[in-house]
């Protein structure tokens, strides 16, 4: 007997849940918890990056300050997204009456409150690799934010992805601390909770990773007004990546946009943009942006010269 197309999608939506329910627990609002948490969502994570609305009248397109955690950007299909997804609203109004432990296996593990998978966008992949300390940081701080009144519509899969991502969420066990700062292990930390990876790794057609051109650069992303950006190599090979470069010209690339006068810098007539958000990653701090180029440094070199913007 023959299943039709929608037994078997059923069979796989009830079958491909690896995730079980949310812990019981309640994150202390803690003075360290809170800083932490402001740091990790507000420079490091990319939160506030995606939940808010990015302003691409400016170079690197940071966020429209009144729609700080309430989502509303849009990635479709003219970015490159195989359907529609519209970033949530993760402000109070929104999470107000989830629990912290339904707030952490969405973070963690990408299934929502109601057991909708989250689609990878969300890098909870990334997080899942996360200290037990840092991800209830988040947590607290995320309860801080100014509640912001914004829903937004239902994402919109094309299949096959509206079931794959069934098949994506799982559970990993995360290390109870960070790794020791000043080791490679600690810079690599902090770089997969940025998601550096995320844009400068090619991927398969099917989203996994080609590990062979690690941090090696990746094919362009489009941008809103139509034009393209690649990601650069930032593997240390001398000619094609950053392997000439110092921690010290690598940290100051990223500092260069951690004041007032250079978070919104107007684009001029022509000027090209760029999706490397660096005036939201220039909060970071120089002890954390030296770990990142110490783990960078210690990877493999690859040969690969990127066009940054090919269609100029």
């Amino acid at each position: 007997m023959r299943l039709s197309l929608v037994m078997i999608s059923t069979i796989i939506l009830v079958a491909c849940i690896k995730v079980g329910p949310p812990q019981t627990v309640m994150v202390e609002r803690s003075e360290h918890n809170l800083k932490r948490g402001e740091y990790l969502v507000e420079s490091v994570a990319g939160c506030m990056d995606c939940h808010s609305v990015r302003d691409w009248s400016y170079y690197s397109a940071p966020i429209d300050p009144k729609t700080h955690g309430a989502g509303g950007d849009v990635f479709d299909e003219k970015v490159g997204m195989p359907g529609s997804i519209t970033s949530p609203n993760i402000t109070p109004f929104a999470l107000g009456d989830w629990t912290d432990g339904e707030i952490i296996r969405a973070v963690t593990a990408g299934l929502s409150r109601d057991g909708t998978p989250l689609f990878p966008l969300m890098p909870y992949e990334n997080y899942a690799h996360m200290s037990t300390e840092d991800v209830y940081a988040v947590v607290a701080y995320l309860r801080t934010l100014e509640p912001i009144e914004a829903t937004h519509p239902e994402r919109r899969l094309n299949f096959p992805l509206n079931v794959i991502v069934r098949t994506i969420p799982a559970e990993k066990e995360a290390p109870a601390k960070a790794p020791t700062l000043g080791t490679l292990e600690y810079g690599k930390y902090v770089m997969t909770i940025a998601g550096c990876h995320d844009c400068h790794t090619p991927r398969t057609k099917t989203g996994k990773f080609i590990m062979e051109s690690y941090m090696a650069g990746s094919p362009p992303f489009k941008l809103p007004d139509g034009s393209s950006v690649a990601p650069a190599n930032i593997t240390p090979h001398e000619n094609t990546g950053i392997g000439n470069w110092t921690k010290g010209q690598f940290v100051a690339r990223f500092k260069a946009f951690d004041s007032d006068s250079t978070k919104y810098i107007p684009l001029v007539e022509g000027q090209a943009n760029t999706f490397m958000p660096w005036t939201y990653y220039a909060g970071m701090t120089e002890e954390d942006l030296g770990s990142i180029f110490d783990y960078l440094q210690s990877i493999p070199a690859i040969e690969n010269m990127v066009v940054k913007y090919p269609e100029q």
